[in-house]
């Protein structure tokens, strides 16, 4: 079987289940893993090309509507009777066990999907005991954007993760997935600590320097006691299982005497 991902979580989800030596081509903006270098690049997430897809035959492709404006490559894919699957984009945690699962089914990779979801709900659970043993709960203010200001809300991952690493979602109050707001706003509810996951910017590209000039953030708490991390953003925004690996990164940094040391290493393929 001949496999297109038209965007990285999917991609990431292919490599999981051992299938990118079946994969013809991939969107530009995925980039891991190292093996997917050297694969036909199709154009970005929202604007594929479509003739250089057709040409590569592909038995199914793996489609997205995770980012609006996605529509578009469905579309495409009907008009051009390519065979092809939304993998579902998931909210939470449990629903990324759930998406390799999909993945699995429609790769008929159902039994390695089934192990895979199983060690990763495993995983969440042991974070989940050792949450439970924290006495202090640090609060954090995500930035997915700058200006305007976007931050998760109730209903995301990243929420989960917070919980589960020691930490609360300074946003956690807002039922929406994704907030608006100002940087009076998060400076008003001071959070503990401030994690900067700028989507579809590199970590090394960050100035916190910046962020630091912004008026009045030399008194909220995380600036004070210099909780100021820029990481990776592909481990907390990509709807993969390498959300484990932030929460791993994260749990490490809030509580490192209550959780395992980060180490990089990927905990569902040990």
């Amino acid at each position: 079987m001949k496999y297109i991902s038209l965007c990285p979580s999917n991609t990431e989800l292919l490599h999981y289940l051992d299938l990118i030596p079946n994969v013809a081509g991939i969107d530009d903006f995925s980039d891991w893993p190292d093996t997917i270098k050297e694969l036909p690049r199709l154009g970005p997430d929202l604007n594929i090309n479509m003739d250089k897809l057709e040409s590569l035959k592909p038995d199914l492709v793996f489609a997205s509507l995770s980012v609006p404006g996605m529509e578009k490559n469905i579309e495409e894919l009907n008009m051009r009777n390519i065979p092809y699957v939304i993998v579902p984009n998931p909210r939470t945690l449990k629903e990324v066990a759930d998406a390799i699962r999909f993945v699995g089914r429609e790769s008929g990779r159902t039994e390695k999907a089934e192990e895979l979801a199983e060690k990763f709900n495993e995983i969440l659970h042991q974070y989940e005991s050792i949450s439970r043993e924290i006495n202090y709960t640090y609060s954090i203010y995500w930035e997915w954007w700058p200006k305007p200001v976007f931050t998760p809300g109730h209903h995301n991952w990243l929420t989960e993760i917070s919980r589960l690493a020691g930490g609360e979602n300074v946003f956690s109050d807002k039922e929406t997935e994704s907030v608006q707001t100002e940087w009076t706003d998060v400076l008003k509810r001071d959070p503990d600590v401030v994690a900067v996951v700028w989507v579809g910017v590199q970590q090394s590209k960050v100035n916190k320097n910046v962020i630091l000039k912004r008026p009045g953030w030399n008194d909220m708490n995380a600036i004070k006691y210099k909780r100021l991390f820029v990481l990776d953003e592909p481990l907390f925004c990509r709807p993969s299982p390498r959300l484990l690996l932030g929460l791993s990164k994260l749990a490490s940094i809030l509580h490192p005497e209550k959780y395992p040391l980060y180490t990089g290493e990927d905990l569902l393929l040990k």
